[in-house]
C-alpha cells in the first residue's frame, strides 16, 4: 500500500505521521512546493520510526509527482488554511486552482488512485475533483464528516463525563459552521440514547459547540487545527487499505440519495478497498431532513463560485 500526501504542512505531516504509526502502509510520500520542506518533514518523521515502532517508509519530494507514481491512495491537503475570522468558503478562489492542478498531476502518475480531499471548502473541492477528472465517484472522498463526527463525540463525552469509547455519534451535511448537521437524536452512550442522560438544552449546546469546532480551534491556534484532521484522514486510509468496510460520514457525490443530486456532501458511507463501497441511507426526522436540505443549498451556492 502506497499513500501520497500532497501538502507537507501541519495537516499533511499529521496525516503522514498517523498513517505511518498505524503500520498498515508500506510507503508514504509527502509532497510540497516549498523547496526541501517535504524532505525535511519526512526525515524528521523517519527518525521517530525506531521510537514509535513502525516500518512504514516515509519519503519527501519537492513538487516531483513522479515520486507519487502508483499510489493506491492520495490525500490532498494543499491550500491556504483558515485564519481567525475566516470561513472555509472564503478560501475557494486560491484553493480551487491548487486542488485542480494537484489532482491532475496525481492522476498522470496514478490513474487508478483513490483521492481523499481535505482542502477547504472541502465539499466544494471534492465536487471540483469530480467535475475535472475522470475518476469514478466511489474513488473521490471528502474527509470532513469523519472529522466533524470526532469533534461531536468529543463534545458528547465532555458533557456526559463519559469515556469517549462509550460514545457514538455522527455529523452529516456540509463541512461548514452553518452546514453541519450533528445527529444528536441518534447519538448514544453505549447504545443508550444521550437524551436519557441530558436535558434538551444541553443536547442543543453540544450541537452548537460541534458546529463551531473548527472555528473555535482557529481562534485559539491562529490557524487551522491539524492533529484531529490528520487522525481522521488516517482512519479513512486505513479503512480502505485494510478493506475494513467501516462506516464513516464522508463527502460523496450523490445521485438521488437523501433526495439530493449533483452535489458532494457528508453522508454515511461504507469504506473498503474500492473506496466508497456503499452510501448508507439512514432514516432522518423531518427536522433533520430540513437541515440537510438547507446545508445542501449552502454547498450548492458555494459550488456556483467555481470556474469549471
Amino acid at each position: 500500500m502506497k499513500v501520497t500526501v500532497v501538502g507537507a504542512g501541519a495537516v499533511g505531516a499529521s496525516c503522514a505521521e498517523y498513517i505511518a504509526i498505524k503500520n498498515f502502509a508500506s510507503e508514504v510520500v509527502l509532497l510540497d512546493i516549498k523547496e526541501g520542506y517535504a524532505e525535511g518533514k519526512a526525515m524528521d518523521l523517519m527518525q521517530t520510526a525506531s521510537l514509535n515502532g513502525f516500518d512504514t517508509k516515509i519519503t519527501g519530494s519537492t513538487n516531483d509527482y513522479s515520486k507519487t507514481a502508483n499510489s493506491d491512495v492520495a490525500v490532498i491537503t494543499s491550500g491556504i488554511p483558515r485564519k481567525p475570522g475566516m470561513t472555509r468558503e472564503e478560501l475557494i478562489g486560491i484553493n480551487a486552482g491548487i486542488v485542480k492542478t494537484v489532482s491532475k498531476n496525481l492522476l498522470e502518475h496514478s490513474p487508478n488512485t483513490i483521492i481523499i480531499v481535505v482542502s477547504n471548502p472541502m465539499d466544494t473541492m471534492t465536487y471540483l475533483v469530480h467535475k475535472t477528472t475522470d475518476l469514478p465517484k466511489h474513488k473521490i472522498i471528502g474527509m470532513g464528516g469523519a472529522l466533524d463526527s470526532a469533534r461531536f463525540k468529543y463534545r458528547l463525552a465532555e458533557v456526559l463525563e463519559a469515556p469517549i469509547s462509550d460514545v457514538d455519534g455522527m455529523v452529516i451535511g456540509g463541512h461548514s459552521d452553518k452546514g453541519m448537521v450533528p445527529l444528536i437524536n441518534h447519538a448514544a452512550r453505549n447504545s443508550v440514547k444521550v437524551s436519557e442522560f441530558l436535558p434538551q438544552e444541553r443536547m442543543q449546546q453540544v450541537v452548537e459547540d460541534t458546529k463551531v469546532g473548527g472555528a473555535t480551534l482557529t481562534k485559539l491556534l491562529g490557524t487551522s487545527a491539524w492533529y484531529a484532521p490528520g487522525a481522521a484522514v488516517s482512519g479513512l486510509v486505513q479503512a480502505i487499505a485494510c478493506d475494513q468496510r467501516k462506516i464513516y460520514p464522508c463527502s460523496t457525490f450523490l445521485e438521488g440519495e437523501y433526495g439530493l443530486n449533483d452535489i458532494c456532501i457528508g453522508v454515511p458511507v461504507v469504506l473498503g478497498k474500492n473506496g466508497i463501497e456503499k452510501v448508507v441511507e439512514i432514516e432522518l426526522s423531518e427536522a433533520e431532513k430540513a437541515k440537510l436540505k438547507e446545508s445542501a443549498e449552502g454547498v450548492t451556492k458555494t459550488n456556483g463560485l467555481l470556474e469549471l
